[in-house]
């Protein structure tokens, strides 16, 4: 089980209040102790976004494998990382600068930094196009929520 699965399991099991309080008070704890034994430092909290789930990128990707499976795209059959490229370029405005040696290279967009709305909207864009293309979804029942 990775991590990222591990702490959202956690996190079912306890609020996330006390969750972050419990996390607040060990650091404060161990900032405390390097302080008695003479060590300074400097405690910096920075808010994060929240990002998607492991699910829903499970699903994204299942959505993507089936895309690169059944889908032509003017004459070209795309990989499923080819076609994450296509359809995050449909979220945002992206831009395309020249390569070292030639041609463009067009500066995409992190999913793994995507909201939980973001992910949404990509995932409900990956259906919508693939709605269009006669795509046939795959993705197994466990995985149906994160697809919602």
């Amino acid at each position: 089980m990775n991590q990222n699965a591990i702490h959202e399991a956690a996190q079912e099991l306890i609020p996330a209040s006390e969750w972050a309080r419990s996390a607040f008070r060990r650091v404060w704890d161990s900032a405390l102790s390097a302080l008695d034994a003479g060590i300074a430092g400097e405690l910096t909290w920075k808010p994060k976004k929240k990002t998607r789930s492991v699910q829903a990128n499970a699903c994204m990707w299942a959505h993507l494998t089936d895309l690169s499976q059944q889908v032509n795209w003017h004459g070209h059959k795309l990989t499923a990382e080819e076609w994450k490229e296509v359809i995050s370029a449909g979220l945002r405005i992206q831009r395309a600068v020249p390569g070292i040696d030639g041609g463009f290279v067009v500066l995409g967009v992190r999913t793994s930094r995507m909201s939980i709305a973001e992910m949404a909207d990509m995932i409900e864009l990956i259906q919508a196009f693939g709605g269009q293309h006669g795509v046939r979804w795959t993705a197994p029942k466990w995985m149906q929520e994160g697809c919602q």
